[in-house]
Order: C-alpha cells, then structure tokens, then sequence
C-alpha cells in the first residue's frame, strides 16, 4: 500500500479561494467586509510569526483586518478595556486574544469577555459548552482543520476507532467530541497512559497533539490507517512532529507531513470561522 500525503497547504489553498470568492458576495450584496481583530501582548517571538501570518492570511482573502500589539506590561483590565471596545465595534466580526499570555493574566478570564459572536477561536465556555451538545458553535481552529483533513481522504468515519494522543482543551478534547459526532469510536490518550502502543496499534484513525518528537514511532500504526499529525517542535533547528513520519508511512493509508499538514488548515479555519460571523450579521 502506497501512502498519500494529506497536503494541508494545498487544501488551505482551496478553501480560501472559496472564500475569497464569499467575500466579494458579502461586500456586493450587504456592503460587509469581514473584520478580524487579532491582540498580541508581549514579546513571545513565536506569537509574532502566528500574528504576522494571520495578518497576511486576512489581506489576502480581503478581510478587514487589525493588529493590536501590547508592551507586556500591559494589565489585565487594559486588555479587557479593548475586548470591550473590540466587541461593540460593527466592522469587527472576530476577535482572537493570541496566546500565550504574559503572567498575570488569565487567559480564562480573558477568553470569557471576548462576545460569543465574535469568538473565531471557540475558546469561549458557550462556544465550547454548544460543541459538547452538538449545537451550531464556533469550532476551536485547529480541531475543524484536522477533520477537514480527515474528511478529505474520502475515507467513512462512521464505526472507525479514532485514538487521540492529547487532552488539551485546545486540540485533544475538541478533536475527540469532533469524532464522537462524525460516529467514530473515540479513545483519549496523555502523558499518563500506560501501554500507549496498544492503543495506537488499534486505531483506524490516529490524532497526535502532545508535542512530543516522534512519540509515535512507525510499528505503533496498524496497517492502512489515517494519521493526523498535530505536534511541532523544534529538534537540531527542524520542525519535527510527534509521529515517526518514515516508518509510519509505510504503514499508513493517509498522513499529515510536519510542516505543511495541519499548520496551514488552522489559519484557514479562523478565516473561516471569521466568514461565518460576517455571515451571521445578514441573517
């Protein structure tokens, strides 16, 4: 069996052509421009590439956009006072507080000022609360791009057991109540499960976001599986992800290359999740 690589570059390439083509609808027919608004507090120079990106992700499709960046001195309620101006200003559909942030802020707190409209990253307790009952919510970014993915290699998700290596709030459950809904039979591994091969020896559909370097090393994937790989970190100055991507694809049916797999699908789904709160605004 020959592995394909789910090129998440290519995919995002497409979905935002759709979207450019959706915004010139929305200006042409209700004269909105989707606005995003994107708040980055301190000097974290990871954070400043994300933000850069965004930016450059906006103009591209023709959003509105705006960039807030904030000394790390910044105080808590200083940054409440702009999610306030920022959730009662019309020309801005989303906003995205970029984390981390500088200690001495609660992003909780933060996340929960932030309007559920304009909630782009679903961080916001109703956002989540509403994906947990399976009502109509804005999805955290990267777990929507990661079942795009999935769902991108035609394979039926239904009756498949999916084994997620994760159990961030931001990734890991998110992608797992995702699953659970396309009916997938869903196992939830971290860092203290034991015997973690077993599991991934018997997943049809494996979902690494740990961000751990090769974690899940090639034998562990049973033959023909989809192998989505979330994790990034930097190894010898080299991005390298949490599954061994060689030795898993010779057993995987589908997987993700790190970079160029699930990065890119993340922005586009805040794109599109920014689309959908323009949208709203003419219902």
């Amino acid at each position: 069996m020959e592995v394909k690589i789910l090129d998440g570059k290519k995919i995002s390439e497409e979905i935002r052509n759709h979207i450019v083509n959706e915004v010139k609808k929305l200006k042409a027919n209700y004269g909105i421009t989707p606005g995003l608004s994107v708040v980055l507090v301190g000097d974290d120079a990871a954070s400043h590439v994300y933000v850069s990106m965004k930016e450059k992700a906006c103009k591209k499709v023709g959003f509105h956009s705006e960039v807030y960046k904030l000394p790390k001195e910044t105080t808590q309620q200083e940054l409440l006072n702009l999610i306030n101006k920022l959730n009662n200003d019309e020309k801005i559909h989303g906003i995205l507080v970029q984390l981390p942030l500088p200690k001495g802020i609660d992003e909780h707190l933060i996340n929960s000022h932030i309007a559920p409209t304009k909630d782009v990253d679903g961080f916001h307790a109703v956002n989540t609360g509403k994906l947990f009952l399976g009502k109509e919510s804005f999805i955290p970014c990267t777990p929507k791009g990661i079942l795009e993915l999935i769902k991108r290699t035609g394979e039926d998700i239904t009756g498949k057991h999916a084994v997620v290596i994760g159990r961030s709030n931001i990734v890991g459950k998110p992608v797992a109540i995702l699953l659970l809904k396309e009916n997938a039979t869903v196992t939830i591994c971290h860092s203290k499960t034991k015997n973690l091969d077993k599991y991934v020896q018997t997943a049809d559909i494996v979902v690494a976001a740990v961000g751990v370097p090769e974690l899940i090393k090639g034998n562990m994937i049973k033959k023909g599986a989809i192998v989505i790989d979330a994790g990034t970190r930097k190894v010898n100055n080299k991005l390298v992800g949490d599954v061994e991507f060689e030795e898993a694809s010779k057993k995987a049916s589908w997987i993700t290359p790190v970079p160029g797999g699930v990065g890119p699908m993340t922005i586009t789904m805040l794109l599109e999740n920014t689309l959908k709160a323009a949208k709203a605004q003419c219902e």
